[in-house]
């Protein structure tokens, strides 16, 4: 076999997988609801880093840096499926017509941190430093 081969494998993106955060999120029969995350390309990943880029300035230098926050928060909204974070009930609900601003309103500190976790796993990502450091060097 030609070592051309072993690269010729179907793109992860795409790939979901089901969450379950919490226990507080139930449905009408006490089970627990999972969340429905899925992986994306690096290309997507790319666009994300671009987007949550911040432009600071001092004495006429200026230098871009990657807004961790900025970038988590559209990370999750790109990756999770299920709940879907525009729906305008779920927003209202929360507070805020902003899609980014629901995970930050809907989950505690630790279903947050569990919920980053899985994204950057099925990514192929170890932890959130290496995703942070990945963003950065693109």
């Amino acid at each position: 076999m030609s070592a051309l081969k072993a690269f010729l494998q179907p793109p992860v993106a795409g790939v979901t997988r089901e969450v379950v955060l919490s226990d507080r999120f139930k449905d009408d029969k006490g089970n627990p609801v999972p969340f429905v995350i899925k992986a994306i390309t690096q290309k997507e990943n790319e666009k994300l880093a671009r987007m949550s880029r911040k432009t600071s300035g001092v004495k006429g230098a200026s230098t871009e840096k990657l807004d961790n926050f900025l970038y988590t928060k559209r990370l999750i909204l790109a990756c999770v499926q299920e709940p879907d974070f525009s729906n305008r009930e779920l927003c209202e609900f929360y507070g805020t017509e902003d899609p980014l601003e629901v995970p930050s309103q809907m989950l505690s500190i630790g279903e947050y941190n569990r919920l980053s976790e899985a994204i950057l796993e099925l990514n192929g990502m170890e932890g959130p430093e290496e995703k942070l450091e990945e963003a950065k060097n693109f």
